[in-house]
C-alpha cells in the first residue's frame, strides 16, 4: 500500500484549494472595498 503517497496527494489538495479559497476572498474583499471607496471595477 502507498499510503504516504495519498496523504501527500491530499495535502497538496487541500493545501492548493486553501489558497484558490484565500486568494477568491482577498480579491471579493478588494471589489468591496473599491466599489465602498467609490470606484467602479470592470
Amino acid at each position: 500500500m502507498h499510503h504516504s503517497l495519498w496523504y501527500r496527494l491530499l495535502w497538496l489538495v487541500i493545501i492548493w484549494g486553501g489558497s484558490v479559497m484565500a486568494l477568491a476572498l482577498v480579491g471579493l474583499f478588494f471589489r468591496v472595498l473599491m466599489a465602498s471607496a467609490g470606484f467602479r471595477a470592470h
